[in-house]
């Protein structure tokens, strides 16, 4: 049998690459026909006139030009009878070179999935990548061949906007969700029908932005880049990702789009990635406005030669390429490396063979119907809810509840449950296709159980008009539910905040609420870290409910009635202040650390605030409890070659079921460069019914012993490392201490 298998496998592996041969083949024969304005048309990519995500370039002659056959992509095409029409146009092209239609099918596409920041939160690597599956199943079925997802930058900085688009502060969780989603998005292989390419952003660093500001400078070491920022790329690469996307701040004065440190010597050399990058929107123009090019034409020259392949809306290819090939300033090879690396994924996804084969009416609605879609969104909105905080057992609440009192400015929305980078069909009446959270209380709810509203106040916004009709419906509850946060589109792309409190007067309603006496229930809806220290201290429960998507309205009343059991850990750090910011939990040690909370003299501390968050990474409740015990280590010295065997004793001490998220922290105690003072290096989600209990195993080896030295060597120094386990970074539960030897 095994000789079977590995012929199998050998067969497959030569079929591939007589397949990519081909393919090769294909590409040099066509590219040997096209004219110098035809390869750049392939490097030329514009948006559609409607769902823009960047300023529209307005250009009567698009048709025209794809008919010449000057375009190579469109973006924001949504839906197989508009793909079709756009095809067709391309098929009248003298090489009819068919077009590549790319969309922000960030988390999902007509089944809404929580936010990828709150999908991080479940730690759940398999039902992370079904979520990508879900969405290139859909978007597919809808003639999309291509997502700009997933993003996959590393933030310290919950004052930037995009942070909900990732999956938070740390490389080891980040780096394993950004293989979790290129796995889902691409699934078996590009060209299956189900299938859509993965484009990895944004290349590089783009989420350490000075000041948590949108599309600004980043200034960091290379040993910070290659540790920290640059893992959840190469994961990327080494997943499959078809594409990459570059980014729109300068690292280290370099802008991104024209920088050939990140794109010619990393992803293209020392990485050997063979798909293709894309600016991200007008980024190729924009280096104008950086100050690093004169005009379009010399930003034309820097991108093409820094290994920018696609132009995403500048123009700057499409206007000035052919005259810098002219004067000699730009090699044609490089012109035939970034067209040729297009055209082999158009060959791979099929459409020469058949360009209409994602454009299918039929399938589309097969596969938009799919009720298991909205199944699959439901559960990982419930695995992506975070219990903060939960006294005197407070939830789940009894389903015989006899009054319920929800309240909020949230409570009756629907399309904002979506979030933001929510893609929107025309065809869609969202406010009956999304569960809006008093929907999901109705579904939950028996019928002895009478629910009252009230809104309360807007989300900003000073206005306290409504606070005593919501004080009056709080008092006619058993309990009351309040849902506040900030806006669905207060984060997202160009959605920095400098103040991370709950916006408007909404902690005001909380306080005026709680005042009744009642049970209080807080239900924070956000794409990023808040501060709501007064609501922290005081609400009896408070769950981070993010925004969930579709199924947002079930999901949260699942689990606040107990149905679902909340297992989320937070992917990043809360601060108490914005004055922490940027905060996290592997930060280095310094020469004067604080002993404790109260320490302040001539430590580094603040002087009026404590040094640590609100709420750690990695921390998250559930309704019961869990024990652990028993550590072993298989050694305790070891060397390069060898591995140590971890195991430790995970027992639910509740009265339910439960999940929890066991983490792994190591410590290397001294270096020739300081290190963190903790770092993630595994972790495991385990399932337990009440009163069971399970050995959970680890293993240490070479990998997850290395970093980056002062040379930039990917390498391990023999010392003393200190292992920890927990159930949060700052909930260590098992410690132990082991030696690595020189060799």
């Amino acid at each position: 049998m095994k000789k079977i298998t590995t012929f199998a496998l050998l067969m497959v592996s030569l079929f591939a690459t007589a397949q990519q041969q081909t393919i090769d083949q294909k590409v040099n024969d066509l590219l040997k026909k096209m004219t110098i304005e035809e390869k750049i048309g392939q490097l030329n990519q514009y948006t559609g006139d409607n769902q823009a995500t960047g300023p529209i370039t307005i250009n009567p002659n698009k048709q025209s030009e794809i008919k010449a056959g000057l375009v190579g992509s469109m973006l924001n095409i949504i839906g197989t009878k508009y793909t079709r029409q756009y095809q067709e146009l391309a098929m009248q092209s003298r090489l009819k070179i068919p077009l590549l239609f790319g969309q922000d099918v960030i988390h999902g596409y007509k089944t809404t999935f929580p936010l990828p920041l709150a999908e991080a939160a479940s730690w759940d690597l398999q039902a992370i990548e079904q979520g990508a599956r879900v969405a290139a199943e859909e978007a597919s079925a809808s003639g999309i061949h291509w997502t700009f997802a997933p993003m996959v930058d590393i933030s310290r900085d919950p004052r930037w906007g995009r942070v909900m688009e990732g999956a938070g502060e740390d490389t080891y969780l980040g780096s394993k969700i950004a293989y979790a989603r290129v796995k889902g998005f691409q699934g078996n292989k590009l060209g299956d029908l189900n299938s859509v390419m993965a484009c990895v952003k944004h290349f590089a660093a783009y989420g350490a932005g000075v000041g948590g500001r949108d599309y600004n400078s980043v200034d960091m070491s290379e040993r910070m880049l290659w540790e920290t920022y640059l893992p959840p790329f190469k994961a990327a690469l080494d997943a499959g990702a078809a594409t990459f996307m570059n980014s729109f701040n300068d690292l280290n004065g370099i802008p991104a789009t024209g920088n050939v440190h990140l794109q010619r010597d990393i992803l293209k050399g020392k990485w050997n990635f063979q798909g293709f990058v894309v600016s991200d929107w007008g980024s190729i123009g924009e280096m104008v406005a950086h100050g690093y090019s004169k005009d379009l034409k010399e930003a034309a020259y820097s991108a093409i030669t820094a290994g920018s392949d696609m132009d995403m809306e500048s123009n700057a290819y499409r206007y000035n390429l052919a005259e810098l090939v002219k004067e000699g300033r730009v090699s044609i090879d490089l012109v035939d490396d970034a067209v040729r690396r297009i055209l082999r994924k158009k060959f791979e996804l099929g459409l020469f063979d058949d360009p209409y084969r994602y454009s299918n009416d039929k399938r589309a609605e097969k596969v938009l119907g799919n009720p298991e879609n909205r199944k699959a969104a439901r559960e990982m909105a419930e695995k992506s809810i975070v219990l903060l905080k939960n006294e005197n057992q407070t939830l789940p609440l009894s389903k015989d509840t006899k009054t319920i009192a929800f309240i909020g400015p949230m409570v009756k929305e629907y399309k904002v449950n979506m979030g933001f980078w929510a893609v929107e069909l025309p065809e869609v009446n969202y406010d009956k296709w999304v569960v809006s959270q008093w929907d999901g209380l109705q579904n939950k709810v028996g019928k002895n159980t009478k629910l009252l509203y009230a809104k309360g106040c807007e989300v900003d916004g000073d206005n306290k008009d409504g606070f005593a009709e919501a004080v009056a419906v709080a008092k006619q509850a058993d309990v009351v539910i309040l849902s506040i946060g900030e806006r669905h589109n207060m984060s997202g792309e160009a959605k920095s905040r400098s103040d991370l409190h709950i916006p408007g007067v909404q902690e005001d309603l909380v306080k005026a609420v709680m005042a009744t006496g009642k049970p209080v229930v807080v239900l924070i809806n956000a794409g990023r870290p808040l501060v709501f220290n007064w609501t922290a201290d005081n609400a009896l429960a408070v769950v981070y409910t993010w925004w969930l998507g579709t199924e947002a309205g079930n999901a949260i009343a699942n689990v606040l009635f107990g149905d679902y059991n909340p297992s989320g850990k937070l992917p990043m750090t809360f601060p108490r202040e914005v004055g922490q910011v940027p905060i996290y939990y592997n930060h280095f040690s310094t020469g004067r650390p604080a002993k404790d909370e109260n320490a302040t003299n001539y430590v580094s501390a603040y002087i009026d605030l404590k040094n640590s968050p609100k709420f750690p990474f990695g921390y998250g409740l559930s309704y019961t409890k869990f024990n652990y015990s028993d550590l072993k280590l298989s050694s305790t010295k070891i060397k390069n070659n060898e591995t140590i065997k971890v195991s430790f004793t995970l027992s639910n001490v509740g009265k339910v079921a439960g999940e929890e998220v066991a983490q792994l922290y190591l410590k290397d105690k001294f270096g020739s460069v300081v290190r963190p003072v903790l770092e993630l290096r595994d972790f495991q989600k385990v399932k337990l019914n009440a009163g069971e209990s399970k050995t959970i195993e680890f293993t240490i080896d070479k990998e997850k012993l290395s970093f980056y030295n002062n040379k930039l060597e990917w390498t391990t120094e023999p010392g003393d490392f200190e292992l920890m386990i927990g159930s949060s970074s700052a909930d260590i539960k098992l410690r132990s201490d082991f030696e690595l030897l020189a060799n």
